[in-house]
């Protein structure tokens, strides 16, 4: 992890050397000599967090490489704060320059007295570097960890849940496909991939179809000519023969063809066990021949990747999924009580502890022996194993196998994916993280490296899509459209996560009073309550500041007032639904701020000295009150992420539920924002944002009809857009958005609230829209003609969009859509599907039709329905679909959901037709209200 330090400091030291500042004789050749040196240790540093933990010396070492990582970007971050707060009160004038020059002398001898204390701390640990084995090459891991090995040995009666993976795993083996498929097993470390593996290679059935067969371990650490020997060795002994003895002094190549030939006239199965590198599929594939036998290639991996790549051209994944509660109450049952119920007084706690493992097979075994040495009587020594989980993994040798695992994922990862994944563990438990909060964090902190070509937005997801795609995080909630909302780690790897972070200082938790504090915090997270912060003993050098959940009042809030001068170096300022009214004054004077999130307080306005932010790039005011910005905002150069508005949600159908913000300033300035939302219409802000090249999302408020003609010419030198709401500023005002000759090729959400005189016929062009909304557009014209043929619509809302009385889906029409619905079509009479029409529709709402009496024609056709909803929809409409006696009930009853809903008396209450009209529980209508919100609500 160190490593990620060195990386990201080395970053700093170029750009230091680069920039045209006047460093003092000698302290670039000192800064070359850091960074030289530091360059020199990387190697070291890659293979360091796989061993320090078992060597104290080695750990030693990277500490105090660390240490002085910090110290060299503490001067570095210090100077530039010096010069921003001198740079401030100069101009470009020579007079001005040179005070500038004078005033910054200080600042200059003072980086240089750092740098040459810190060179010679550099020398100093350069002289005491330890000597390892396989520097310059991939460290050794151990072959097998004991847990894996043991996995292969556990009898199928020993095992829970484990019945319908293994049967679905079978079927995909005895499948009637002749070629060679590939079917890997993907998930997080601990889920029991080789356990199912193995149990499915056991199998009697198994061996009969698969009369050549044989397993290879591969591991991290595997070297291709040692595993081609042991596979060519497995069959040479399954046939009965014995291996020649020239097989030993054999190469690849040879080894391949040895292999090849001793498979092509046969049907076989071959598991390749821990599969950590798509070079492992690409070094073995072409030695197991497609011999057009139905033969198979079973491959485990924690990566999906892997995954998918292996089975691209012929085969299946298979996602080894967490246990279902109850089993998992059964397995820990199982091995903490040996096979007997819980005991009634430690069944809470138990609950608690299980729910921690989070249905992790090896987490559940683990923890369930560690408990079965410990008395049942005392239950406050089983609480105190919930409340100190971490505490218990790392003391606890019964829980070492289960910690190496878990930690063998995280060492695995590049530099740059670690200190992402640690980033986490400054977020709460149970915490759902947004997708976006994570990214602009991510490139705040520095953690995302600039790639040709790309966005430093489009990076940082791809980062988060690479852990997602290695089991380290999971998504908690996605979009109707299929993107990722909010995710969240398993709770057991949180916890290694979290002990790796406090080991390496990487971040300080303050949620309990009694925590141990580090003697330097660089990174903060506040959770309760303030009083948990501790004065005195513990330096502060904030880098990051969050805060989560505070209950006391931020009436008088000063980051100073518990970090003194510490506090100064924040990159992040991360208040996010703080009890905060007040705009905190000491934040303009954080001149290296780059993110500044007041999201979901009570803050009303924002002062013009917000221009002394010039290195902000976020500035997240969503949900506040503010709605004017002042003209100021407009100096902030490196602005990206510019959000400012709130909804009223309680009243989604009410025209004016959604307040933007307003600017008397030229937003054109602005050349670097992507996101800018939502900011009400003027003529010259029309003009202004065709300025805006970068953006990526645009929400524009208060549109009127004589806007049209300068949004059109904007929106068309808008190359990079990809989320386009526009609404106008009233419900019956026209939107004017037709003469767009070159619309955006990528744009993917569009919505439009206004009346349209005509469907703008730009959008039928529009092959990358994967989400339409539209509301008062009050059409004549039939808007589906113009939207059925978009390859890539997912999701799609009318709400008093259609005049007329028919709706006609079309076979073959919206291919891929997954989500419709459809408010208060005030003339909806009939409503036809044709077959084929909406193949893959899954959710399906319709609400407030009021002349829509007869439920939709051919709707039995749309097979892949999961939840249909109906809201304050006609009674003659909802009793058609009951049960018993409804004369269309037979045309929906393949639908597993069907909710009728209605609005009475402020709230909604809301039936399952499948229970006769009674009234759903409160988490049915839970789920309704949810559904609703996708519904109606539509973000940018």
């Amino acid at each position: 992890m160190v490593d990620s330090s060195v990386s990201f400091l080395l970053d700093k030291l170029s750009s230091l050397l680069q920039e045209e500042v006047n460093l003092q004789k000698g302290v670039r050749e000192d800064v070359q000599h850091i960074k030289y040196e530091l360059e020199s240790h990387k190697a070291i540093l890659r293979v360091a967090d796989a061993m320090e933990d078992k060597d104290p010396e080695l750990k030693a070492w990277v500490k105090r490489v660390r240490d002085v990582a910090h110290d060299m970007e503490d001067a570095i971050d210090k100077f530039n704060l010096r010069l921003v707060d001198q740079l401030g009160q100069a101009n470009n004038s020579s007079f001005h320059k040179f005070i500038f020059g004078f005033r910054t002398m200080k600042a200059r001898r003072r980086i240089a007295s750092d740098i040459q204390s810190i060179k010679s701390k550099v020398d100093i640990i350069s002289q005491g570097r330890p000597d390892l084995p396989g520097i310059g090459s991939r460290q050794r891991l151990p072959s097998r960890l004991d847990s894996q090995g043991d996995a292969l040995l556990l009898e199928e009666a020993d095992l829970v849940g484990i019945d319908k993976p293994k049967k679905q795993l079978i079927d995909l083996l005895f499948n009637e496909e002749v070629g060679r498929a590939v079917i890997p097993i993907y998930g997080m470390g601990g889920l029991g991939k080789t356990t199912l593996a193995k149990q499915v290679y056991d199998d009697p059935k198994v061996k009969k179809r698969f009369r050549i067969h044989a397993w290879v371990n591969v591991t991290q650490s595997f070297k291709l000519e040692e595993l081609l020997k042991d596979l060519v060795q497995q069959l040479y002994n399954v046939i009965g023969k014995p291996a020649p003895e020239a097989v030993g002094q054999m190469k690849s190549d040879k080894l391949k063809e040895v292999i090849k030939n001793l498979l092509q006239r046969s049907r076989y199965l071959i598991v390749l066990d821990d599969v950590w590198h798509t070079k492992v599929w690409d070094s073995v594939k072409l030695a197991l021949p497609n011999n057009n036998r139905g033969s198979r290639v079973m491959l485990t991996t924690r990566k999906k990747d892997i995954a998918l790549y292996s089975c691209a051209e012929l085969g299946k994944d298979f996602n080894l999924e967490f246990l279902p509660e109850e089993e998992a109450w059964y397995l820990f049952c199982k091995k903490t009580f040996q096979g007997n119920s819980c005991p009634p007084h430690l069944e809470e706690v138990c609950r608690k502890i299980l729910k921690m493992c989070g249905g992790l097979p090896l987490a559940i075994v683990a923890i369930g022996g560690a408990l079965a040495t410990r008395g049942r009587a005392n239950i406050e020594e089983w609480q105190m194993v919930c409340k100190s989980f971490g505490s218990e993994i790392l003391g606890n040798d019964k829980l070492e196998d289960m910690k190496k695992v878990l930690s063998l994922s995280f060492n695995e990862l590049p530099y740059y994916l670690k200190s992402c994944l640690l980033y986490l563990s400054i977020f709460p438990e149970f915490h759902a993280i947004e997708h976006m909060r994570l990214i602009r964090l991510w490139i705040a902190e520095g953690f995302v490296n600039g790639e040709d070509g790309k966005t430093l937005e489009e990076v940082a997801d791809s980062y988060l899509k690479e852990l997602l795609d290695r089991s380290l995080l999971q998504v908690v909630e996605k979009t109707s459209d299929g993107r990722m909302k909010t995710c969240r780690m398993h709770d057991l790897l949180r916890e290694i996560v979290n002990l790796k972070a406090k080991d390496q200082n990487f971040a300080t938790i303050a949620k309990d009073q009694d925590i141990i504090w580090p003697d330097k915090v660089r990174r903060l997270s506040i959770i309760n309550t303030l009083h948990n912060v501790q004065q005195g003993r513990t330096e502060f050098q904030l880098r990051s500041l969050l805060m989560f959940a505070l209950s006391e009042s931020l009436e008088h809030f000063s980051v100073g007032s518990f970090c003194s001068n510490g506090y100064k170096l924040l990159r992040v300022l991360d208040l996010q639904g703080a009890p905060l009214e007040v705009f905190p004054a000491e934040i303009v004077n954080l001149y290296l701020l780059k993110y500044l999130s007041l999201k979901n307080t009570k803050v009303k306005s924002i002062p013009g000295s917000i221009k002394k932010l010039q290195q902000l790039e976020t500035l997240d005011l969503k949900h506040t009150y503010v709605t004017v910005l002042p003209v100021e905002i407009v100096e902030l150069q490196r602005l990206r992420h510019l959000l400012v508005y709130r909804y009223e949600i309680e009243s989604y159908v009410y025209f004016h539920s959604r307040h933007g913000f307003r600017v008397s300033a030229p937003i054109g300035l602005l050349q670097s924002l992507q996101k800018l939302c939502f900011i009400e219409a003027d003529q010259a802000l029309m003009v202004e944002l065709g300025k805006l090249t970068q953006l990526r999302r645009l929400g524009i408020r208060k549109m009127r009809q004589q806007d049209g003609a300068a949004l059109c010419s904007s929106i068309e030198k808008m190359i990079n857009l990809r989320s386009l709401s526009i609404t106008a500023i009233e419900d019956d005002e026209i939107i004017d958005i037709h003469n767009i000759s070159r619309p955006p090729r990528y744009l993917q959400q569009l919505y439009l609230s206004g009346r349209l005189d005509n469907f703008p016929h730009w959008i039928n062009s529009l092959k990358n829209l994967v989400r339409v909304g539209l509301k008062w557009s009050r059409l004549e014209e039939d808007p589906l003609v113009h939207l059925q043929d978009l390859p890539n619509l997912r999701h799609l809302e009318f709400l008093q969009v259609y005049v007329g009385k028919t709706l006609h889906f079309k076979a073959k029409g919206f291919p891929s859509l997954k989500v419709l619905g459809l408010d208060d079509l005030e003339g909806l009479k009939c409503m036809t599907v044709e077959e084929g029409a909406m193949p893959g529709l899954k959710k399906l709402i319709i609400q407030r039709c009021d002349l829509l009496k007869q439920v939709p024609l051919g709707i039995e056709h749309l097979t892949k329905l999961k939840s249909i909803e109906f809201f304050d929809m006609p009674e003659e409409f909802i009793t058609a679909l009951r049960p018993i006696g409804g004369e269309a009930y037979c045309r929906v009853q393949h639908v597993p959901a069907v909710y009728s809903s209605y609005w009475r008396d402020g709230g909604w209450d809301v039936y399952s037709l499948e229970t006769l009209g009674e009234r759903e529980s409160d988490s049915s209508h839970a789920t309704a209200m949810r559904s609703l919100e996708i519904c109606t609500l539509w973000k940018v």
